[in-house]
């Protein structure tokens, strides 16, 4: 999903790539400055105005493309649930399950970086274009052998391969497409809704599957997924291109997704979130595979008690995210104190006594689980160069959906050996581990700025973090590091700066 615009210099928007007006130069600065000129410190605190919970509706863009998106959302829901239904009833178990599930998300981690280089390369809108009708002749393809009865298991593993792939491509491109759309100031409450829409779809499209399934058969699912890509496509169709503000398409040179690696780990208001995702998506949101065992093992339910705990988290997801899109919360810090509150509710949950406490605790860790994806992705895109934004946002759905083939069978086994309540445990442990981490390398930061003195130079015009007077002051050498922390966004090392430039231009479960 992405964000709209006026390509070139409109107000508000910086006219090179590193975030300077025309024609300015930056003088050299020590290395000590961790954080980057685009918007976005390491320090940013929410701000008390985001123009309210729907601010990103009112661009016209962006709501026609999540109107779109909605719909296709509901498909993508409903063929997720035909898709596993599919595998059981080909007589698979529980472990080939699992393989078609890592069938579908390894690609996002092996390729998922090379996906990101596409988006910077290309132009968004085309690019998504182009995914949408992929994924939409999968859906049929596999429909119709399902219709058919001619689908067999390995064109199941086949058809969540090409389907991987593809998400591969799409997820940055779609992330990064979302501040093409609405800029970088409506960014935060754009993702929030983004993530809203996604739990929503979670509760809308399943119930729609179980439907067709029981009505029609599995097959119409993926027919009727196929058919739902027609109002994404009408929507990118439908975009007004000059309210948009694409990138200029990043040109072909060796070592770019190398380039993406370093750029991103030396920028610590990108590296830090990262660190932190891939932390939690690892080990945290594992859900799928621990509210069973604890819907089965724990209270002795069925899979009506299941859906119950699946659907707190839903409902606690789109309830929390409207709440949160009132705010704009970036920051490192905004994130560390998100996914220290995630994992102490996760924690509660695990040791909750009764099935209804279970219930209200997983409402409340729903509308957490979305603060932390949402205040990481807006972080993570906001720090970003234009020209990088694609592979970034490659990382974090690497990080985020990358990375469940792996934490699903360490929280599977988890699970077995120590009990149920033991997979929630180690998702909280997981995600307070994530906010010390995160708390443990500001103080580096701030210990190495105390350390030397840095030069400030001045926000980039138009980004948000209004509240820091950087924009009030010239260049100031040889200021201490709380001057510096206190008067700017950020601090930038001389490799790190971007060439002279126009700029150039992107969640399944709860993203």
């Amino acid at each position: 999903m992405s964000t709209q615009g006026v390509s070139g210099g409109s107000p508000g928007r910086p006219s090179t790539e590193s975030g300077s007006t025309a024609g300015s130069r930056r003088p050299p600065v020590p290395r000590a400055a961790e954080a980057r000129t685009t918007g976005t410190t390491i320090g940013d605190r929410p701000s008390p105005r985001s123009g309210g919970t729907f601010a990103a509706l009112r661009v016209p863009n962006y709501r026609r493309f999540m109107t779109g998106q909605i719909i296709s959302m509901c498909g993508t829901w409903m063929q997720t649930i035909a898709l596993g239904w599919l595998v059981l009833s080909l007589g698979a178990s529980g472990t080939l399950l699992g393989v078609v599930t890592a069938a579908q998300f390894l690609p996002v981690l092996v390729f998922g970086a090379y996906g990101g280089l596409v988006a910077d390369r290309t132009n968004i809108r085309r690019l998504l274009s182009c995914t949408a009708s992929l994924q939409a002749l999968l859906a049929a393809v596999l429909g119709i052998l399902v219709i058919t009865d001619v689908v067999t298991l390995w064109m199941v593993v086949v058809f969540a391969l090409c389907l991987g792939l593809t998400q591969a491509v799409d997820n940055p491109a779609r992330q990064s497409f979302v501040q093409e759309m609405v800029g970088p100031e409506t960014l935060p409450n754009a993702v929030t809704l983004n993530s809203v829409t996604m739990n929503a779809a979670r509760v809308v499209g399943p119930a729609i599957a179980g439907a067709t399934i029981t009505l029609v058969g599995n097959g119409m699912c993926f027919i009727l997924n196929a058919l739902s890509f027609a109002a994404i496509l009408v929507a990118l169709a439908r975009l007004d291109r000059s309210a948009l503000r694409p990138n200029p398409p990043v040109a072909r040179a060796p070592g770019q997704i190398r380039e993406g690696f370093h750029y991103a780990v030396r920028t610590a208001s990108i590296r830090i979130p990262l660190t932190m995702m891939v932390l939690t998506g690892t080990l945290a949101y594992e859900f799928q595979v621990t509210l069973p065992l604890v819907a089965r093992e724990t209270f002795h339910g069925t899979a009506a008690t299941y859906s119950l705990l699946t659907g707190a988290m839903g409902a606690g997801a789109v309830a929390g995210g409207l709440l949160v899109a009132r705010r704009r919360l970036t920051g490192v810090r905004s994130l560390v104190a998100v996914a220290g509150v995630f994992g102490a509710l996760l924690l509660l949950s695990a040791a909750a006594p009764s099935l209804v406490v279970l219930v209200a605790a997983l409402v409340v860790t729903g509308a957490a689980s979305v603060a932390f994806i949402a205040t990481g992705n807006a972080t993570v895109q906001l720090s970003a160069e234009p020209r990088m934004r694609g592979r970034v946002m490659a990382l974090w759905s690497m990080a985020f959906l990358g990375t469940t083939p792996l934490g699903g069978p360490i929280a599977g086994a988890i699970a077995q050996v120590f009990g149920a309540r033991a997979g929630l445990v180690l998702a909280g442990v997981a995600a307070v581990a994530a906010a010390l981490i995160g708390l443990a390398s500001l103080r580096r930061i701030e210990a190495r700025q105390v350390a030397a003195p840095v030069a400030v130079a001045p926000v980039a015009a138009g980004f948000p973090a209004v509240e820091h007077a950087a924009g009030k002051h010239a260049v100031a050498v040889g200021a201490t590091a709380e001057a510096a922390c206190s008067t700017a966004t950020a601090t930038v090392h001389p490799a790190e700066q971007a060439p002279s430039g126009k700029p150039s231009a992107r969640p399944l479960p709860s993203t």
